[in-house]
C-alpha cells in the first residue's frame, strides 16, 4: 500500500479492540489478550482480509519486541538466582535444552545445526510476563510456591536469550561465547556506574524534569534501549539481548519516582508498541500449514510439555509438594510471548520455516489456555481437600 497510515490503521484498531474483547468475554472463558492480538493479525493480514501486512509496520513492531524483552529483563531479579530456588530452576532448564535438543533432532530431523537449535530453544522457554499477574491475584508472590513459579519463569525467559546469543547469531560459537562474556561485563558495569559516579547537580536537573514535558527517566530509558539494541546487532547478536540487558540495567538505575517511570513504560510499551508487534507476528503467521496439518500444534504442545514439565517435576521433588509441583511443572510449560519473538527471529534468520513457526505458535496459544487452568484447577482441588476455601 501507498498509504502508510490505511495499512497502520487496522493494526492499531485491532490493537484498541482486543483488550475491550477480553474483558466482555465470562470470567472463566477469558484468555491472554497476546492471543487476541495475534488472531486479530491473522484476520487484517495478507492471508484473509489483507488491509494490512508486516512491511506496513515494520520500525513499529521491532520496537514493540525491544520492549517486549526490556520487560522481561526488568522482571528478572538477579538475587533469586542465588537462592534455591534459583538453582533448581536453572538445573531444571538445562536438562529441558538437553531433552529439547534430542527429541527436536529425532522428531523433526533438522537439516542444519541452526535449525535444531532454534526448534531446541523455542521449546524451553516460559511465559513469566503471564503467569505473575496470575500469582499476584492469587497472593502467592511471596510464598514459597510463588518463588519456585518466579524462579521457573525467570530462567525460562533468560536461558533462552543466552542460547539464542550463542547459538544463532551470525558468528561462530566459540567467539559469541567470547562476545557475550564481554557485552555482559560492560551491561554489568553500565549496571553498576550509578552508584560508583555520583552527579548531584545533574542527577537535581533529571528529577526536576522527570514529569511534565521533560519526561527526561522515560527518554534516559529510551536511550539505554536503543544504544544496547544496536551495540548487540553490531556484535552479531539478535538484537533481543541488547534489550534484555536493558531491562536488567534499568531495574538498577531506575532514578526518581520508579513507581511513576514503571507506569510511564508500561503505557508506552504496552499502549503503542508491544500490541503492534503481536497484530504484526499474526500477520506473519503461516496459516495456511496449520490448515493442512492442523494435528502440528497439538504435537507440539506434547512437546513442550515433555520437555519443559517433567525437569521442573525431577528438580523440585524435594522442594515441593507434589501438587505444587505439578503446579509450577504447568505453569513452566506456559509459554507465548517469548516463543513468538523467538519463532519470529528464526524465521527472519532462515533457520525455521514459516510452517514450523506458526505451529510452535499455536501450540503456544493452546499453552495458555490450558496449562494454567489447570494449575489453577489442581491448586483448588488440593486447597479444598486440606478444608481452605478455592481462590
Amino acid at each position: 500500500m501507498d498509504d502508510p497510515y490505511a495499512a497502520l490503521l487496522p493494526v492499531v484498531v485491532v490493537a484498541f479492540l482486543s483488550p475491550l474483547l477480553v474483558g466482555l468475554l465470562p470470567a472463566r472463558a477469558r484468555v491472554p489478550q497476546v492471543v487476541v492480538l495475534l488472531l486479530g493479525g491473522v484476520i487484517i493480514g495478507p492471508q484473509m482480509l489483507d488491509w494490512s501486512s508486516q512491511a506496513s509496520v515494520v520500525l513499529l513492531s521491532d520496537l514493540g519486541l525491544g520492549f517486549l524483552f526490556l520487560f522481561a529483563g526488568y522482571e528478572l531479579d538477579p538475587a533469586i538466582m542465588r537462592q534455591r530456588a534459583g538453582r533448581l530452576a536453572i538445573g531444571a532448564w538445562c536438562t529441558s535444552l538437553v531433552v529439547a535438543v534430542a527429541l527436536v533432532f529425532v522428531v523433526a530431523a533438522p537439516a542444519t545445526s541452526q535449525a535444531l537449535a532454534a526448534g531446541s530453544i523455542a521449546l524451553t522457554t516460559t511465559a513469566l510476563g503471564v503467569l505473575l499477574p496470575v500469582l499476584r491475584d492469587a497472593g502467592q508472590l511471596g510464598t514459597r510456591f510463588g518463588t519456585a513459579v518466579f524462579a521457573v519463569g525467570a530462567v525460562g525467559e533468560l536461558g533462552p536469550i543466552v542460547a539464542m546469543a550463542l547459538l544463532l547469531g551470525s558468528r561462530r560459537s566459540g567467539a559469541a561465547a567470547v562476545l557475550l562474556v564481554v557485552f555482559a561485563v560492560v551491561a554489568v558495569l553500565l549496571a553498576l556506574l550509578p552508584t560508583k559516579i555520583r552527579l548531584p547537580r545533574t542527577e537535581a536537573v533529571l528529577l526536576r524534569s522527570e514529569h511534565g514535558t521533560g519526561q527526561t527517566t522515560v527518554r534516559l530509558t529510551l536511550v539505554l534501549l536503543v544504544a544496547l539494541l544496536a551495540a548487540a546487532a553490531s556484535l552479531g547478536f539478535d538484537a533481543v539481548l541488547g534489550a534484555f540487558l536493558a531491562g536488567m540495567i534499568l531495574r538498577r538505575w531506575a532514578p526518581g519516582d520508579v513507581e511513576k517511570l514503571e507506569e510511564k513504560m508500561d503505557v508506552i510499551g504496552w499502549g503503542v508498541f508491544i500490541p503492534v508487534f503481536f497484530v504484526s507476528s499474526g500477520m506473519g503467521l503461516d496459516i495456511d500449514s496449520i490448515g493442512k496439518e492442523p494435528w502440528m500444534p497439538f504435537v507440539f504442545l506434547a512437546l513442550l510439555l515433555v520437555v519443559r514439565s517433567g525437569p521442573v517435576l525431577a528438580w523440585f521433588r524435594r522442594a515441593l509438594a507434589g501438587g505444587e509441583r505439578v503446579q509450577v511443572a504447568l505453569y513452566s510449560a506456559t509459554t507465548l510471548p517469548l516463543l513468538v519473538a523467538l519463532t519470529k527471529l528464526a524465521v527472519d534468520d532462515g533457520v525455521m520455516s514459516r510452517s514450523v513457526a506458526a505451529a510452535l505458535v499455536g501450540a503456544g496459544v493452546l499453552s495458555v489456555l490450558v496449562f494454567p487452568i489447570a494449575a489453577h484447577r489442581l491448586g483448588d482441588r488440593d486447597r479444598a481437600a486440606l478444608g481452605s476455601p478455592p481462590e
